[in-house]
């Protein structure tokens, strides 16, 4: 099958990236040789799948002038590649589908924020449904076809990460069956708090239970970490993929809804995903092996978990028979 450019402008947080990975594997599998363009963080989540990823520059001049030279460098080995549909935009924003245009490009992407006169291609949305269902959908329109979404994200692994990850477990005296906390959470979901605000007084319950607990603190972090979480070890400045290294040899994760709870379940590790107002049917981690906790939400305001709703679940995973499903 023969290779054809194809650029790619992915989303801007993590979680939403890793949603997004089954959809850039079809588009792949499908002859398409991806020129992703994201954040700076991307190409280390992203290295083990072997796409070019190129980090977008900041402001639009800037941006268009990327688009632009990544549009001539396809011409150089596709001359065809400006008489088809040659890139997607999975952002939804206006903004994202007028560089691509701006850039001469030919983009398919979601008819959102009155944008579908900037697409070659716009496709009704389907917002409200499980985020990777749309960006997998988008990609099946892209490509003409109609399949279902995979089961499992299957995000893979530089070994060069597998490798960092296991030295730095080794450095820090981490025995296998080890926790991981991600107490942290970016941003808010309909301007309401996503973090579980019980987070500490779980962290002392769970180190009672004598395993090891560590954390991986991003820029910023490090400080909360030691004021709050006291006996849990901090393993700061890791990277994405040797941070989903990390997470694969974890007997389990225990996250708010963020970046590493959709990690932990692309590489296949355990993951309770505790969660308050995000709606679990659009943003929750995809994959047989995330738990959600969660309680019925009120029209105005958020009910969380207790401590030992959550500590009932993780004693549960820990204690459960191998391969059973998650739920």
């Amino acid at each position: 099958m023969t290779s054809r450019p194809l650029i790619v402008r992915l989303r801007n947080w993590v979680g939403d990236v890793i949603l997004g990975i089954p959809a850039l594997k079809l588009l792949a599998s499908h002859g398409h040789q991806l020129q992703l363009v994201g954040k700076g963080w991307a190409p280390a989540l992203l290295a083990g799948e072997g796409w070019a990823v190129q980090v977008r520059p900041a402001g639009a001049r800037a941006a268009i002038r990327q688009l632009r030279d990544l549009r001539r460098a396809a011409l150089s080995t596709d001359p065809a590649f400006d008489r088809r549909d040659n890139a997607v935009v999975l952002t939804t924003s206006f903004s994202s589908a007028f560089e691509m245009r701006l850039a001469g490009l030919r983009a398919v992407g979601y008819a959102q924020e009155a944008r579908s006169f900037l697409l070659a291609r716009s496709v009704p949305s389907t917002y409200g449904g499980p985020a990777l269902v749309a960006y997998w959908e988008l990609a099946c329109r892209f490509l003409g076809i109609t399949q279902p979404p995979p089961r499992e994200i299957g995000l893979q692994l530089a070994p060069a990460d597998v490798a960092q990850a296991d030295a730095l477990l080794r450095a820090h005296g981490i025995a296998p069956g080890f926790l991981v906390l991600c107490p942290f959470a970016g941003g808010t979901f309909e301007k309401l708090d996503k973090a579980w605000p019980h987070f500490p007084d779980f962290a002392r319950a769970l180190l009672s239970t004598g395993r090891q607990v560590i954390a991986c603190p991003g820029p910023g972090e490090e400080a909360l970490l030691r004021e709050q979480y006291p006996g849990i070890v901090a393993l700061a400045g890791v990277k994405l993929g040797a941070y989903g290294a990390i997470l694969r040899r974890a007997a389990l994760l225990v996250a708010n809804d963020t970046g590493p709870g959709h990690l932990a379940a692309a590489v296949g590790a355990p993951v309770l995903s505790v969660l308050g107002p995000t709606k679990p049917e659009q943003w929750a981690p995809w994959g047989p092996t995330v738990t959600i906790v969660r309680r019925p939400q009120p029209a105005d305001g958020i009910v969380w978990p207790e401590v030992d709703e959550v500590m009932r679940q993780v004693n549960a995973l820990l204690h459960a028979p191998a391969g059973s499903a998650a739920h």
